[in-house]
């Protein structure tokens, strides 16, 4: 008897191992984005992609590309109409510059801040880094890619270029996306963050 319940349990936690679904991920930020990415609530993917996916492709986890930034405020920036991927567009300010060092050279990027999110509880301390580099077309997304960061106490600022990820639109054109500003362009390839989607 006890060998039959002990072969009962076996059999039911494999199968329940089996149902299990593993989020691969090197590193908590892409575990994350991979739950994010499978779950259908959430997921921008279209349905067939989704369908398929094993998780998101990464450039691997690379602390050179992890910076302290100083940051620059703009308090008298005046608002304008970011241009997304569809008529829709964004009014958007420049919250203030980052310079930072990468590779021994000095770079600066516009960091902005949306009207509708500043008036929102949970958005309210938001900023929004788009960027472009040398990766876009060939190992990342063409139109170029994101990274959220919160406004600082100080004026120093973390970027973890590690965490750059996709616009939606780069998985479902039925997405309105921000269009990177061309002066948010850097001169070299970030091999870090979320690589282009292979549908």
């Amino acid at each position: 008897m006890k060998k039959i319940i002990l072969l009962f349990l076996l059999i039911t936690s494999v199968g329940c191992a089996q149902d299990k679904v593993t989020v691969s991920g090197e590193t908590e930020w892409q575990k994350e984005m991979n739950a994010e990415y499978k779950d259908a609530s959430k997921s921008p993917l279209k349905k067939k992609d989704l369908k398929n996916f094993k998780g998101l492709d990464f450039f691997k986890y690379d602390s050179t590309y992890v910076v302290k930034a100083t940051l620059k405020r703009t308090p008298d920036s005046k608002w304008f109409n970011m241009k997304t991927t569809t008529d829709r567009v964004s009014k958007e300010r420049i919250f203030g510059i980052i310079t930072f060092l990468l590779n021994d050279k000095t770079y600066e990027l516009n960091v902005y801040q949306g009207k509708d999110l500043m008036e929102t509880e949970e958005y309210r301390d938001y900023l929004f880094l788009p960027f472009l580099d040398d990766t876009n077309g060939e190992a990342s997304y063409a139109g170029g890619r994101y990274i959220d960061l919160q406004i600082p106490e100080g004026d120093t600022i973390e970027i973890d270029f590690n965490k750059a990820y996709n616009p939606y639109c780069a998985y479902n054109e039925r997405y309105s996306c921000p269009i990177v500003p061309r002066e948010n362009y850097l001169p070299l390839k970030i091999e870090a963050g979320v690589k282009a989607f292979k549908k």
